[in-house]
């Protein structure tokens, strides 16, 4: 904690300040210091509402508990506390899942979290342990063609159960890296030109939408971050490498657009980010001849459309970028199929 008790010191709002359910917060007594599972509500919903703590991102009421030096008592009221303000929802394992911001960021209590380690809320499960691996042997293969995917090869091979790796594809399923076939038979389709000409074909229509109701909800900050960013990548492209690229498209078009509050719409893009993902393997299988990146520049024109509030002209530009992409990625998938020739794993069979 880095020397400081969180959990003792005074809160910086002001009494009775209304929350998002308009809930009001207890007028403290002066000279008390605010109660345990107070504090550990305004960090967490002031890191909620800021984005530190992403969608998605699960709370345990024991790591709450052990975060905070705390006991489960005072976790267990702050977390219930953040469902009712509508933050947090009880997720369908246990612990409770951050929810996306439906709305404009909440008005939270202003907490002063500058030298408070980040709060680690969940121990790493197995299956995201193995996720990363999985999805990059399997996105960069289907550049080649497409490939079964077979569930207890899957297991077997990393040594885990066939519930976690049940659990993998399932979250590859989400993203729309596999599938299911007639036969409910895992499988990764190959990234052809008539199916990457889908997904941009989906994304262009989907992302401006989801760029039009994101920006009354971005974070402080998050356009002005997203900005320099760019500008630092344009200006210095020998230094960009393909991991670099892709944290670059990652910030646009998952952070920003994530904070659209539709989560109908969001769930449909997912099932077009098995692009992002072959993108990244790209940027660092075909890397551009001259090193500059086309997509920095047309990134940067959003950004700048919307740090000067043309929300409407980022939008169509965004929409421009995507089209725009598609013969690019398709070029650089046909340099791989002539170019790469990865080994054979256990879990994956060409069909």
């Amino acid at each position: 904690m880095s020397g400081r008790d969180v959990t003792s010191e005074a809160p910086t709002a002001s009494a009775g300040k209304a929350l998002p359910s308009g809930e009001r917060r207890p007028r403290p007594v002066a000279g008390i210091a605010p109660r345990l599972h107070e504090r550990a509500f305004d960090i967490l919903a002031s890191q909620i509402a800021s984005g530190a703590l992403a969608p998605g991102e699960r709370l345990l009421e024991s790591r709450v508990a052990e975060r905070f030096g705390i006991s489960r008592a005072p976790a267990r009221q702050a977390l219930a506390r953040l469902e009712r303000v509508g933050l947090v929802r009880r997720s369908e394992g246990h612990g409770f899942e951050v929810m996306p911001l439906a709305g404009p960021a909440p008005a939270v209590p202003s907490v002063d979290v500058s030298g408070v380690a980040p709060i680690q809320l969940a121990p790493e499960s197995t299956w995201q342990r193995i996720y990363a691996d999985v999805e990059q042997e399997v996105v960069s293969r289907t550049a080649l063609g497409a490939f079964r995917v077979v569930e207890n090869h899957l297991a077997a091979y990393y040594g885990v159960s066939r519930t976690v790796a049940r659990e993998v594809l399932s979250r590859l399923n989400q993203r729309g890296v596999v599938r299911k076939d007639a036969r409910l038979h895992w499988y990764a389709p190959a990234l052809t030109p008539a199916y990457v000409a889908e997904l941009f074909e989906m994304r262009a229509i989907l992302e401006p939408a989801a760029l039009r109701l994101a920006f009354p909800r971005l974070a402080p900050g998050q356009v002005a971050t997203l900005l320099a960013n760019l500008r630092d990548a344009a200006a210095h492209p020998d230094a960009v490498d393909g991991a670099r690229l892709g944290a670059l498209e990652t910030e646009l078009h998952v952070g920003l657009l994530g904070r659209c509050g539709n989560a109908t719409l969001m769930e449909a893009l997912a099932t077009c980010q098995t692009l992002l993902v072959a993108l990244t393997f790209l940027y660092v299988r075909a890397p551009q001849p001259h090193g500059r990146e086309p997509f920095i520049a047309e990134h940067l024109d959003v950004a700048e459309r919307l740090a000067a509030a043309d929300v409407e002209g980022a939008a169509n530009a965004l929409r421009d970028h995507l089209r725009g992409s598609f013969g690019r990625a398709v070029e650089r998938l046909d340099r791989v199929r002539r170019e790469f020739t990865p080994g054979p794993l256990p879990y994956l069979s060409p069909l």
